[in-house]
This record gives C-alpha cells, sequence and structure tokens, in this order.
C-alpha cells in the first residue's frame, strides 16, 4: 500500500496530502478485490478513492452522480489535473451530449471518467448503444452515494433502483468492478445495497471514525413556531460573517426557501436559495457565489448537498427535523470540511414533526385515487412511447405500475423520425418512408421490428454519418402498457407496498426523534455513529490534533501535539501483539533504528474498571517489553511531565542515528 503514495503524486501532482489508511485500503479492495462498498464520513475523501483506482485500473470509469452541481464539481476538478471527462447532464445541450457520445463510441474521444445521473442510464438509448460500442474499455462502475438507491429509491428519483438493471444489460454476465460509495447507511439499506450490487460482505468497508466531532451539535426543541423562528434569526445574527447554510425543505410556501430568503435580505444579510427547479447554471452561480464569499447565506432544499466541497461553511441551521438520522448527518456534513470547527443547530418542534409525518413522507407517496386515475393517462393497453419527464404524476406512478404488473418497459427509444434526414442507410430510409406518422411505435408495428432493433438501426446510422439530425431526438422509455384498469389484486399489492414503504420512512423519522430525546447534544455525534455501525471501540475518538489524528481525550491531543512539533514519528492505539494477547498503547514511537517505546497516558485513576484494566497492560508491558514503557498521568503539569519525556525520546533517537 506503500506505493499508492506514490501513484498519487504521479497521477495527481498538484494535490499536496497523504493518502489516509483506510483510503489505501478501499484503493487496494477495488484493484485486488470485486464489487466494493465503501463507508466513510463526509469530507473524509471518497472521491481520491475512485478517482486513484480508475486510473490505476486504467480505461474508463462509468461515475453514476445524483446531482448536478456533484457532477459539476467533481468533473472540473479532475479536467483541472488533466484528464478528459464526459459530463452528461440537462444544462449541457443535447445536441453536445450526442457529439461527445459519438466521438466516444467511435474512439476519436477517450475520457477517463464520464458523468451520468441514474435517469440518463435508464431513459437514453443512444447513451447506452455508444456505451455498448466501448463497453469493454469501462473498467470501473463508480455509484458515487449510493445510499440514494435505498433513501431515495423508495419514493423520489425511483431509477436509482434501476441501476442494477441497467449495468445486466449494458454488460451482461461479465460486468466491470463496482465502487459504491457513501457517509451514511443504516443496516437495512447497507443489506439492500449489497444485494443489488452483489457486494460480498468481506467488502464492506467502514471507516473506523465516522463521526464529525468537529462539528459542535446544538438540539433546541420548542414548543411554538414563533419561538423557534425568533430563535433562528437571533442565530443568524449571532453568526453574522460566518458562512451560514439553512435547511428548510419547502420550496415555496410559507416558511419556505424563497420567503425567508427575502426576509433575511430585507434584515441586510447577502442571502440567496437554492433549490431543484432552478436552472443548473443559476445553481452554480449561487455555489460559486457562496464559495466566494459574494453570498453568506444560503437557504436550501436537500438538494443542496452531496458532492458540493464548499471548505469554509461555518454553521448549518435545520429549520425543520429532517426524515431521518441519516439525513442529518449527510446535511450537517457540508460544514467544516476544512477541518475547522463549525456549528450545527437543529431547530424543531411537534408540529414539525407532525408536518414531517403527514405532508413530506405521507405526501411523497401516490393515492389509490392517483394510481388509477394517472394510469388512464396512458390510453389504451399497447406498445407506446412515454415521456416519462413530461407528467410528474407519471414519474410518482410508473414504479408503482411497474411493480404491480400493469406496465413494463421494453426499450429506450424516441418518439418518431421527424428529426432525422440525410439517411443514406437503405434499411433505415425504408423504415422512415413506411409510415406517414413516421412515428416509433407506428414503425415497429408496420415492419414487425422489436422495438430495440429499430432503435439500434437508428443509432447506428446516427453514430457511423449515415443519418443526421435535425435537432435533438425526442427521447421516450418504450412500454407496453397491460392493463389501463388496475385489478382490485393490483390495488392490494400497492396498498401493500406503499405501507410498507411509509411505515419504514416514518420509522425512520421516530427512531431520530426518540434519540433526540434521549440523548443530549454532545453525546449526539456517538449515538448516530453507532446507529450506523460504527465500531463502539471508536466512538469517543472525537479530539483532533494538529497532524490530522482523532484521540479520545484533550490531554491526549496535548501529547499527540508535543510529538508532532517535535518531529517524533508516532501512531495512536496501533495494536501491539504479545504471546496469542494485544493490548493498545496509546502511542507508539517509532525511532529510525526500528527501535519502539510505547507511552501510555494514565487519565482515568481511582475507577474500579479502568484500574484493573490498567494493572493489566503494566503486566504485559513488564513481562513482554521491558524498559520500553513511558507513562504520564492526568495533573495539571500534563505539558511539562510530557515535555521530559520529549526530550528524553530525542536524546534516545538521536544516541540511535549515531550509532
Amino acid at each position: 500500500m506503500i506505493g499508492l503514495d506514490d501513484d498519487l503524486k504521479k497521477f495527481f501532482p498538484a494535490l499536496n496530502f497523504r493518502l489516509k489508511d483506510f483510503q489505501k485500503q478501499a484503493i487496494e479492495k477495488v484493484l485486488c478485490g470485486g464489487n466494493t462498498l465503501c463507508i466513510m464520513p463526509t469530507g473524509g475523501g471518497k472521491s481520491i478513492i475512485y478517482q486513484l483506482s480508475a486510473l490505476k485500473l486504467g480505461g474508463v470509469t462509468l461515475v453514476v452522480s445524483p446531482l448536478i452541481a456533484l457532477m459539476v464539481e467533481q468533473a472540473e476538478k479532475l479536467r483541472g489535473h488533466g484528464y478528459e471527462v464526459l459530463e452528461l447532464h440537462s444544462s449541457i445541450a443535447s445536441s453536445v451530449q450526442i457529439q461527445k457520445l459519438k466521438g466516444f463510441a467511435t474512439k476519436k474521444f477517450s475520457p477517463q471518467f464520464i458523468f451520468a445521473s441514474p435517469e440518463k442510464l435508464a431513459v437514453d438509448g443512444f447513451f447506452e448503444y455508444c456505451l455498448r460500442q466501448r463497453r469493454a474499455d469501462i473498467k470501473l462502475t463508480v455509484i458515487d452515494e449510493v445510499h440514494c438507491v435505498s433513501q431515495w429509491g423508495i419514493s423520489f428519483r425511483p431509477f436509482y433502483k434501476r441501476i442494477p438493471d441497467f449495468l445486466k444489460r449494458l454488460f451482461g454476465d461479465i460486468r466491470p468492478k463496482i465502487l459504491a460509495l457513501t457517509a451514511t447507511l443504516n443496516p437495512k439499506e447497507l443489506s439492500d445495497i449489497c444485494t443489488d450490487f452483489e457486494i460480498p460482505r468481506e467488502n464492506i468497508l467502514k471507516d473506523a471514525l465516522l463521526t464529525r466531532s468537529e462539528i459542535k451539535l446544538h438540539v433546541l426543541k420548542f414548543a411554538a413556531e414563533i419561538d423557534k423562528e425568533k430563535k433562528f434569526w437571533d442565530l443568524l445574527n449571532l453568526h453574522r460573517g460566518e458562512k451560514i447554510l439553512v435547511y428548510v425543505y419547502r420550496k415555496y410556501k410559507k416558511r419556505g426557501v424563497e420567503e425567508l430568503c427575502k426576509e433575511a435580505c430585507d434584515k441586510g444579510y447577502r442571502a440567496t436559495f437554492f433549490h431543484g427547479d432552478l436552472h443548473a447554471d443559476v445553481r452554480k452561480k449561487i455555489i460559486d457565489d457562496y464559495k466566494s464569499g459574494a453570498v453568506e447565506v444560503v437557504f436550501a432544499t436537500n438538494a443542496f448537498g452531496m458532492g458540493i466541497d464548499i471548505t469554509d461553511i461555518r454553521v448549518v441551521i435545520h429549520f425543520m427535523i429532517p426524515d431521518s438520522a441519516e439525513q442529518f448527518y449527510q446535511e450537517i456534513g457540508r460544514a467544516a470540511r476544512d477541518g475547522q470547527s463549525a456549528n450545527a443547530y437543529l431547530l424543531y418542534s411537534d408540529k414539525n414533526i407532525e408536518v414531517k409525518r403527514t405532508y413530506f413522507i405521507d405526501g411523497s407517496f401516490p393515492s389509490q385515487d392517483d394510481l388509477t386515475a394517472t394510469l388512464k393517462k396512458f390510453g389504451k393497453p399497447v406498445l407506446q412511447t412515454l415521456d416519462y419527464f413530461g407528467d410528474e404524476q407519471i414519474q410518482q406512478c410508473l414504479p408503482y405500475y411497474l411493480k404491480c404488473g400493469a406496465v413494463e418497459i421494453v426499450d429506450k427509444g424516441f418518439t418518431d423520425f421527424a428529426d432525422i434526414e440525410d439517411i443514406t442507410d437503405d434499411e433505415l430510409k425504408k423504415f422512415f418512408d413506411g409510415t406517414r406518422t413516421k412515428l416509433f411505435v407506428r414503425t415497429v408495428k408496420k415492419f414487425s421490428l422489436t422495438p430495440e432493433a429499430l432503435s439500434d438501426k437508428v443509432y447506428d446510422a446516427l453514430l457511423n454519418e449515415r443519418a443526421k439530425l435535425k435537432k435533438p431526438l425526442k427521447l421516450r422509455l418504450v412500454i407496453n402498457l397491460l392493463s389501463n384498469e388496475l385489478s382490485e389484486e393490483q390495488l392490494k399489492i400497492l396498498a401493500d407496498d406503499i405501507e410498507a414503504k411509509k411505515s419504514y420512512k416514518h420509522s425512520l423519522l421516530n427512531y431520530f426523534v426518540e434519540m433526540l430525546e434521549r440523548v443530549d447534544a454532545d453525546s449526539l455525534h456517538q449515538e448516530i455513529a453507532f446507529y450506523l455501525g460504527a465500531d463502539k471501540f471508536t466512538l469517543n475518538r472525537i479530539h483532533h490534533t494538529t497532524d490530522g489524528n482523532i484521540v479520545r481525550s484533550k490531554s491526549e491531543v496535548i501529547i499527540a501535539n508535543l510529538l508532532h512539533a517535535a518531529g517524533i514519528a508516532y501512531r495512536y492505539e496501533e495494536p501491539l501483539h504479545y504471546d496469542g494477547g494485544k493490548i493498545l498503547p496509546d502511542f507508539t514511537i517509532y525511532f529510525s533504528n526500528g527501535r519502539k517505546i510505547f507511552w501510555e497516558h494514565v487519565g482515568m485513576l481511582g475507577v474500579e474498571d479502568y484500574d484493573k484494566r490498567w494493572a493489566e497492560k503494566l503486566r504485559v508491558y513488564e513481562k513482554f517489553f521491558p524498559g520500553q514503557l513511558r507513562k504520564t498521568y492526568e495533573s495539571c503539569t500534563l505539558s511539562t511531565d510530557a515535555q521530559k519525556i520529549i526530550d528524553e525520546l530525542r536524546c534516545l533517537n538521536d544516541g540511535d542515528t549515531n550509532n
């Protein structure tokens, strides 16, 4: 793994840091193992894991990413390091995307990274066709923010759940490695994702330190909304001049992001709002202004989040309770990405909890009447093309029609041939001239084709310049509507499915509320980390040292900082093995000749269990490592006591070097 530091310098010479041990472990697992799931805290360096893995594997890496801002952020950084990147999202003109894809498919353009959304994978047949031409060159598929498969796939962004289907369709049974990345996964979602992406248990890597202890948590519950709002404005004034991110979740209604932003501007704050309905260019400008300091307060829905790397956000305020502990921890992770301290405030009331349950959770699922009425929009039970993005009700209901068998997705096609011209392919010309309407489905039926055969013929002609486009094809899902009425049995399947999903989301919210009311804010980091599966032994490692370590006590911070300032190499809690047993010295000191000294800080003498453990440790040191132990005690002279040991260690190291 030592060679990975050299690889980092080779592939990213402008970066001035060393890989963490966990990052190295994850990269090695990707390179030498199979499909891998990597869980590490926000701001912990997930991106460099997939980027360095990709460059070591060679070829092309497909990155499936949930948000345009996330794609843009990462793509710009990679280009800054000299790498070719292909981005495919709505802020890039369709004609430009088509030309880039044609260049890729014909090997005139060979990006190391391709960024696309789950919806692009699910709907764009030309994209899939071009990838198919070079599928042997795709060595790695990265599912970034993979928790969205479970969390968003329930009632929002349903195509996250169909990523495995896309990969099987594109690659068949021999697929490239998969690397799934996230900061938060509860046990159920972890199981779902490992099943969906065929990740073995031994390939689940979880950073021992999942807490973001540099962020001070404040939890404030209010009896009345008016009191909550007053406190909110007090907090904004208290942190005036700092970068503040406010999560609201509403776009337009009373106390939504736009209304609160206007009020903040009226109060003299340099504020703006951010939500998913804004054009991509507008969202990018907001992020740029926030980075530069032109904007100091951003009121946002959860569209502002994953992958937006603004290092100096100092305050995150939740104006309403999030859906779950997972969402809360994801969102406070926008702060303190530079490693310096920050504050996170959660302001909520019982009314907020009830609104979250009824309006946000229950309201995110279609009713039986919605399901019945929306199915009528499809018309007669026939093969047809579907404008998935043209109707929000269809977007909401389609996953349920697929679930109960009312609809099946057959292919990815387009509405008609009207925008195709200059056809020199004889067979395609026959299809083009064969119908007056030029409709995709009409042509399929007249010539007894499969939808895939027709779409592939069109894509092949476009790729090989045997046809041209006047303007981009109107991309559509090709579906088979099996029934435009839901049977009693189908309605029961859907009612049971929706009830189970609602119940699950309610349980996440209920657990988070119970957690907030059971533990104090100072313990909340550890409680959430334990819930997310962190090793219990690591939970109280919350204190940061100047050299980037995280230790258990402020006294150990003093020792670590003195060691670092003196240039003495050490490792914190490195396992020390002896005669079939193991202990964890607080500090293992390394000398240039390979010699080791162990430093224990004895901080809790007088506590019975601690005294017993310390007596056993002393026995191990005396029997197996005589003369190698140094120790300090908890006292007001700790700095002086530690400095004496530092001076001794310097003398020992100088003597070893001279010898």
